[in-house]
This record gives structure tokens, C-alpha cells and sequence, in this order.
């Protein structure tokens, strides 16, 4: 493939040509936000849904925002006019800018470093979809500002790194006993047709999904309840389901080499992922 257009700090650049001083924040410190848009036909899907965590992910650490709602749609169809996929995965990164190094922020104003790249949208195939996919658990070990969507991700590095070397998709933490998130991705389970997930709280990133899986349930007259949720309720749910930008609905039937259920994805996850492509359409 051809070497991708980006955008950094005003200019489209090739990808391989994109630098950043050493002394940004973002390198340095993980000092910095990120957000990722899915694309479907060249159109953004939830754009305002996105744009609004951005813009309190920003805020929560105290970065200004550099750009307004439209602004920002202007610059990220800049660089996807340049890719030729229609269905892309659209990645923004804004962090606090250039400094000498020091822990607190600097006291002088710097300008915040912009970056936007995008990629073509894989999302999961029909074998994943119909057989469901396996994943490991692990305690929850990040920091507890979990709904910030940070750059720093070493927590989730390390959690997907466990997944690989158990060859399974994600994995599932819990803190305390209880349900938090995966590594990427949303998790909720299905219990006698209701769909449960863990509120919505600082120890878990709120993912535009998570709205949307929402609305979806109830206009498909399927039960929705936020509540903690514990290990053993994981474990003895009917149905367990991913959600993120890139797996859009996708169906668990193996935790820890347990069978969810029995074994295949069910009917909450059917009606889930048929109202979901209708949805992006």
C-alpha cells in the first residue's frame, strides 16, 4: 500500500515522514487523549457521540480544545478523502504539546499536538460472528480514570498481551470481583433476555457502543439493566457479548475454556448485531 496521508498539527504528511519532538508530552508522559471514529461509506458513524467524549476527555485533563464539532469533521474527511476505502477506522490523538519535561503542566501556554490517521475498517468475519469467540480473564490492575480515554494504555497493552499468549480475542477484567471492561472493548452478558452491563463509571470507559446497544435494546424490546456485576454472574450468563468501534457486537462462547451457555452465540446477540447493521446503514 501506498504510504498513507496523515494530519499533524496543520499539515497532511506522509505517514512514514510524520514526527513529533521527543520532549511532547504525549511521548513522554502519555499526556494526551485519543479517540477512534468508525466510518462506514465514506460517512462517520456516531460522529457527535465521538466528538463529545473527545471533547471530556480533553476537558477531564485540562488540554484545550483545539478545534470545534465541525472543525473537526472538516480535518478528519480531509484525511479520509485520501484513502481509498469506503468503510475506514478514523484514529485522532491530541496531547498537551511540547515542553521541557517536568511532571506538572507547564506553565507557559504551549500548543496541543494534533495527529489523525486513518486505516481500512476490519470488522470480525462470519466464522467469528456465528461460533463466537474465546477470552481469558484477568484482575483489573489500570488506574481509576478509566472513562478518560487516555493515551496511556499500558494497563490494556498488557491485558491483550495475556489475551495473545492465551490465544484468545480480549480479555475480561474485574476489580473487586466485579465486571469491568476488556482490554478494548465493552462487555456485557445476557441473563434470562435481559442485557446487563456495568454502569457507567470512572472504572470504565464508557464506549459510544455502550449507548447505542441502549437504544438498540430497547427498540428490539430486549430488557437493559446497568448494575455491577460479579465474576460467578459472568460465568453463569447465557449470553456474553463484545462491543467496540472495530468488533461492533460480537458474541464470547469461551471464558477461561468455559463454555458461555452452550457454546454458540444466542439470541439477544442475533437481534443485537442485526439491529446494529441496520443502524449503520
Amino acid at each position: 500500500m501506498q504510504d498513507p496521508l496523515v494530519y499533524l498539527n496543520g499539515e497532511l504528511t506522509p505517514l512514514s515522514e510524520a514526527k513529533i519532538p521527543v520532549l511532547d508530552r504525549g511521548f513522554i508522559f502519555g499526556d494526551g487523549v485519543y479517540e477512534v471514529v468508525p466510518m462506514y461509506g465514506r460517512k462517520l458513524f456516531r460522529a457527535k457521540q465521538h466528538l463529545a467524549r473527545l471533547f471530556r476527555s480533553l476537558k477531564s485533563i485540562g488540554i484545550p480544545n483545539p478545534h470545534d464539532e465541525e472543525a473537526w469533521a472538516a480535518l478528519v474527511k480531509r484525511v479520509a478523502d485520501h484513502h481509498p476505502a469506503q468503510d475506514q477506522l478514523v484514529y485522532i490523538q491530541v496531547t498537551r504539546g511540547v515542553a521541557k519535561r517536568g511532571h506538572a503542566f507547564p506553565k507557559e501556554a504551549i500548543t496541543p499536538t494534533v495527529f489523525i490517521m486513518t486505516n481500512p475498517l476490519s470488522v470480525p468475519g462470519a466464522e467469528a460472528r456465528e461460533n463466537g469467540v474465546a477470552c481469558v480473564t484477568m484482575e483489573d490492575k489500570r488506574w481509576l480514570r478509566c472513562e478518560i480515554k487516555s493515551v496511556s494504555l499500558l494497563g490494556n497493552v498488557l491485558a491483550a498481551q495475556h489475551a495473545a499468549e492465551n490465544d484468545a480475542v480480549e480479555v475480561i477484567q474485574f476489580r473487586d470481583g466485579f465486571l469491568t471492561e476488556a482490554s478494548a472493548s465493552n462487555v456485557w452478558i445476557v441473563k434470562d433476555g435481559t442485557l446487563l452491563a456495568p454502569p457507567k463509571d470512572n472504572l470504565i470507559l464508557e464506549g459510544i457502543r455502550y449507548g447505542l446497544l441502549e437504544e438498540l435494546s430497547k427498540a428490539s424490546k430486549i430488557p437493559f439493566e446497568a448494575k455491577r456485576i460479579t465474576r460467578d454472574e459472568v460465568f453463569g450468563a447465557d449470553e456474553v457479548l463484545l462491543t467496540s468501534a472495530s468488533k461492533e457486537v460480537l458474541p464470547v462462547t469461551r471464558i477461561d475454556g468455559k463454555l458461555v451457555g452452550n457454546g454458540k452465540p444466542g439470541p439477544v446477540f442475533a437481534k443485537l448485531y442485526a439491529a446494529y447493521q441496520e443502524a449503520k446503514a
